[in-house]
């Protein structure tokens, strides 16, 4: 079912190249959110988007411009979130029941610091848990933002590109 939903999108992408981008926005912005991103199927999406891209002559610029720009909001959100928690992070699902995601978090975070933004955008759950982490762990904002858009723009290339180059090719 999940497969025929994605391949129902990619066709929607290529008959209508101008909701590229809007879809591109939702699915880095979902993919960005804390928890959310488990049940979000946005990087395959994103790769079949990246493919269309080069096979049918989509620009490229704004899809990546509208991944980079919905992936930091939603680390930005998921940052928010955490510092609002900050101590009563602790007592809220699912770090009550997995109390040692707390720790481990926080001595990734502490070893890595602004890099785990960075590290984690490519690694499946950490991808949005880490910012959250951030906030709870009170990283500096300007700290974090750099690294958040910096990493944003990196994974809405890495995701997008290849497929443009490679559907290019095909063209």
């Amino acid at each position: 079912m999940l497969h025929a939903w994605i391949d129902a999108l990619t066709r929607f992408v290529q008959a209508h190249a101008a909701w590229a981008a809007p879809i591109v926005f939702a699915f880095s912005f979902l993919k960005s959110l804390a928890f959310v991103e488990l049940v979000v199927p946005g990087i395959t999406i994103m790769l079949a988007i990246g493919a269309l891209i080069g096979s049918s002559g989509i620009a490229f610029l704004p899809v990546w411009l509208a991944a980079t720009v919905g992936a930091a909001l939603g680390d930005w959100v998921s940052y928010s979130v955490g510092r609002r928690l900050h101590g009563r992070a602790r007592d809220m699902w699912p770090f009550s029941r997995y109390p040692e995601w707390l720790v481990r978090g926080d001595e990734f975070f502490h070893r890595w610091g602004a890099m785990s933004v960075l590290l984690c955008r490519f690694f499946g759950p950490l991808r949005a848990v880490i910012p959250l982490l951030c906030g709870i762990f009170e990283m500096r904002r300007s700290v974090f933002q750099v690294a958040n858009w910096l990493s944003a723009a990196i994974w809405g290339a890495t995701l997008l590109l290849p497929g443009s180059l490679l559907g290019a090719w095909f063209r």
